[in-house]
C-alpha cells in the first residue's frame, strides 16, 4: 500500500490497515520471552503475552499450528517464538502472530539432535532391514541403567510377574549427567563383548530434552547398531523419542514395556502348554481308538491255515458255478442273435425272377420312350431346316428383290446416299447388272413393284 500524502484524511479503519500491512512486510522473526496471561479459547486458539524485564507484546497462536506443540506452555516458561509481525484491525493493538514455539535454550539441541539424526539414518543405522528379532524364550536378560533409577524396579517388577525364572544381570551406568553417554556405550560394548545374555535392555524413566540427552549420543547409538546382542530401547514416556530408540532392534515406550517385550508371559505359556496338553490327549485317544480298530480288522483276517485253505476252496467252487452259468448265457445269447441274423437275411434275400421280370419291362419302357424321342428330334431338325432355307439370302433374292452396291462396292441402304447420274451395281437372283440414278426421293418410302423390283 502506497503512503498517502501527509495532508490526506485517513479513517481509523484505514490507519490500522496501513500499519498492519506495513508491519506484515517484515520477515518472520524469532522472539525470546517469559509467558503470562496465557489462554486457551473454545476455538482451541492460544492467547498470550510474551515479556522481559522492559517490555511485553501481545501473541495469538491459532490451533492450526498450536497442535504441533508437544507441550501447552505455562505462565512463567521461558520461550522462543517464530512469528509474524502484525496488528489486530478492530482495536488497533500490536501483536505477534505465532508459527513455531519452542522451550527457550532448545533450539541448540533440537538443531543438534535433527542434524546428528539426519546423518546417522544416511549411514543406514536406522534402517528396518538391520533390526534383529527378540529370542521367543530368553533366559537371561541385560539391563543397563542406573542402579538407584525407577526404571530399574519397573523392569525387575515385570520380569517376576511375567516370568520369575528369568536371570538378571545389571549393567550400571549412570543415565543423565556429563559422563552418562560415555558410561552408557561403555556398558553397551562390556555386555556385548561378555555375552551372558541373551537380550538387552536400555532403559530410564521420562524427562526433559537435557535429560535424556545422553541417549542422543552419537558414541552410544554407534554401539547399540554394533551390538551382537539384540537391544531394546526404554527411555523415557511414549512420546519421547530418542536417537538410541532409532539405533534399538526393537523401541518400547516405557522401561516396564521394554521388559514386557523382551520376556515371555508365564500366564500365558502356562494357557498354551495346558491347551497343547489337552490337544495331546484327545489325539492320543484318537491314535488308540484307531490302533485297536485296525488290530480287531487284522485279528478277524488272522485265521488258520487249514480254515483259509477251505474258505479258498469254497470260493473257487462258487467261482466255477458262475463260469458255467456265465458260458451257458453267453452260448445262448448267440444262438439267439443267430436266429436272428437268418431270418433277417431270409427277409432281405433278392428275387431273381422277379428283378428279371422288372429288367424286360425296363427295356421295353427304354425302346419306347427312345423311339418318341427320336421321331420327336427328327420333326424339329426339319422344322429348323426350313425356317433356315426361307432366311437364306438366295431364297430372298429368288423373290424379286435385288441388293444395290455404289461405285465403292458398298451396299446402299438409304436413297440420300445416291446421287443423280451415279452409276450402281445390282445383285440379283441370277446374275448381275450395272444402272444409272434418274431421280432421288429421299423422303418418300420405298413401295415393292407388282414384281417386286426397284423403280429406275
Amino acid at each position: 500500500m502506497l503512503t498517502p500524502p501527509p495532508e490526506t484524511v485517513l479513517r481509523v479503519a484505514d490507519l490500522n490497515r496501513l500499519a498492519r500491512r506495513t508491519l506484515e512486510g517484515l520477515p518472520m522473526l524469532w522472539v525470546a520471552g517469559e509467558i503470562s496471561n496465557f489462554t486457551r479459547a473454545p476455538s482451541g486458539h492460544w492467547y498470550f503475552s510474551l515479556k522481559d524485564d522492559a517490555a511485553q507484546v501481545r501473541c495469538a497462536m491459532f490451533r492450526g499450528r498450536n497442535q504441533f506443540v508437544e507441550t501447552a506452555p505455562t505462565n512463567g516458561q521461558q520461550v522462543e517464538v517464530r512469528a509474524q509481525a502484525t496488528l489486530y484491525e478492530p482495536r488497533g493493538e500490536f501483536q505477534l502472530q505465532v508459527e513455531l514455539l519452542r522451550p527457550a535454550g532448545l533450539g541448540v539441541l533440537y538443531e543438534a539432535y535433527e542434524k546428528l539424526r539426519a546423518k546417522l539414518q544416511a549411514e543406514g543405522l536406522f534402517d528396518a532391514a538391520r533390526k534383529r528379532p527378540l529370542p521367543t524364550h530368553p533366559r537371561t536378560v541385560g539391563v543397563i541403567t542406573s542402579p538407584a533409577a525407577a526404571a530399574l524396579r519397573d523392569v525387575l517388577s515385570a520380569l517376576k510377574r511375567r516370568m520369575p525364572s528369568t536371570q538378571v544381570i545389571l549393567y550400571p551406568a549412570p543415565v543423565q549427567g556429563p559422563s552418562a553417554a560415555a558410561a552408557l556405550t561403555a556398558a553397551v560394548r562390556e555386555a556385548g563383548r561378555r555375552g551372558e545374555c541373551d537380550v538387552l535392555l536400555l532403559v530410564r524413566g521420562g524427562g526433559s530434552l537435557e535429560d535424556l540427552w545422553a541417549f542422543n549420543d552419537e558414541a552410544l547409538v554407534r554401539a547399540i547398531a554394533a551390538s551382537p546382542l539384540p537391544v531394546v530401547s526404554g527411555v523415557g514416556h511414549e512420546t519421547d523419542f530418542t536417537l538410541a530408540d532409532f539405533a534399538a532392534d526393537l523401541r518400547a515406550p516405557t522401561p516396564t514395556a521394554a521388559a514386557e517385550l523382551a520376556s515371555p508371559d508365564r500366564a500365558q505359556l502356562a494357557h498354551r502348554l495346558t491347551l497343547l496338553a489337552r490337544r495331546l490327549a484327545r489325539n492320543m485317544s484318537h491314535a488308540q481308538a484307531l490302533c485297536g480298530q485296525r488290530f480287531d480288522q487284522l485279528a478277524h483276517r488272522l485265521l488258520l491255515p487249514s480254515v483259509r485253505l477251505r474258505l479258498r476252496r469254497q470260493e473257487l467252487r462258487a467261482l466255477a458255478r458262475r463260469l458255467l452259468r456265465a458260458g451257458d448265457a453267453a452260448l445262448a445269447h448267440e444262438a439267439r442273435r443267430l436266429a436272428e441274423l437268418r431270418g433277417r437275411l431270409r427277409r432281405r434275400a433278392p428275387d431273381a425272377a422277379a428283378s428279371r421280370q422288372r429288367l424286360v419291362l425296363l427295356a421295353q419302357r427304354l425302346t419306347l420312350a427312345w423311339r418318341k424321342q427320336n421321331t420327336f428330334q427328327n420333326q424339329h431338325l426339319a422344322a429348323l431346316e426350313r425356317s433356315l432355307r426361307q432366311l437364306h439370302p438366295h431364297q430372298v433374292l429368288a423373290r424379286g428383290y435385288a441388293i444395290v452396291r455404289d461405285a465403292n462396292g458398298q451396299v446402299v441402304r438409304a436413297a440420300e446416299r445416291l446421287a443423280l447420274g451415279a452409276e450402281v451395281s445390282l445383285t440379283l437372283a441370277r446374275g448381275q447388272a450395272q444402272a444409272r440414278i434418274t431421280r432421288v426421293d429421299s423422303a418418300a418410302s420405298v413401295q415393292p413393284t407388282p414384281h417386286g423390283k426397284l423403280d429406275g
